[in-house]
């Protein structure tokens, strides 16, 4: 990465400091932002930035805007992977009619609020551990009206946010479709996420995998979380480039 722009915000990456040093004004007002910030490390569980201001306001908190959706966020607080554009989209068109979808992941609501906006889902149940995020998730859901429409429409709220661990709050839940936007450890949430799936059902499942295992490591682990239930790879594509050598995937596999 060597910028991303992110509603009034330009990221840039953190050894690109001095190759940009005198051009920061410039920077503003080339790519219409009001702040300039660096990446220093993401880190944790919890996935939290750490950022530092080299130009224009010291506001961190912007609203991005991204397929008909709008994202409040505060970037020295949540992360925010321009990467992943396609496959938000992409996986908003594949939910059908009257889907119940999970999301084990659900950030400031990176996948719910296009499949809500997109798609016409039953319902969709939205677990979050990080309160940052969960604090913009419901945010977000606010400023896309989301729940407000579905209670018109429905007469219920078709987002419903949940604050703690997936691992252990997934099985409460029935769900025809699951989503596992996470990586490093999401093969951890696996036994979780196939108690959570109907009798039949579809897993998005995450991983960042060594480029040469990508096509063995995550569908055995998913079929080895499936113990005796059938499991149908559908796909098994990389999102994006990782690390040297290391890509990040998602496996599309349908459980029955």
């Amino acid at each position: 990465m060597k910028w991303k722009k992110i509603g009034k915000i330009l990221l840039i990456d953190k050894n690109l400091e001095s190759t940009y040093a005198g051009r920061f004004n410039d920077l503003l007002l080339e790519h219409k932002v009001d702040t300039i910030a660096k990446i220093k490390s993401i880190d944790g569980k919890m996935r939290q930035p750490s950022i530092e201001i080299i130009a224009g306001d010291n506001s961190t908190e912007t609203v991005h805007k991204e397929n008909g959706c709008l994202f409040k966020l505060d970037i020295a607080k949540v992360m925010w992977s321009k990467g992943n554009t396609t496959e938000r989209l992409r996986i908003a068109n594949l939910v059908e009619n009257d889907e119940v979808v999970l999301d084990m992941f659900a950030g400031i609501g990176y996948f719910l609020l296009p499949i809500a906006i997109h798609s016409d889902p039953q319902k969709i149940y939205s677990i979050e551990i990080n309160p940052e995020s969960y604090y913009y998730l419901n945010k977000n859901i606010d400023l896309n009206k989301i729940n407000e429409k579905s209670n018109k429409k429905l007469g219920y709220d078709l987002i419903e946010p949940i604050l703690g661990d997936s691992k252990l709050i997934a099985p409460k839940f029935k769900a025809d479709r699951i989503l596992m936007g996470y990586v490093k450890t999401t093969h951890n949430f696996l036994d979780s996420a196939i108690k959570s799936l109907n009798k039949e059902g579809i897993i998005h499942y995450h991983e960042t995998v060594p480029e040469k295992l990508m096509n063995t490591r995550p569908v055995n682990r998913i079929k080895q979380s499936a113990n005796d239930r059938e499991v149908e790879i559908l796909s098994n594509r990389i999102i994006k480039k990782y690390s040297p050598g290391v890509v990040h995937t998602v496996v599309d596999a349908k459980i029955y």
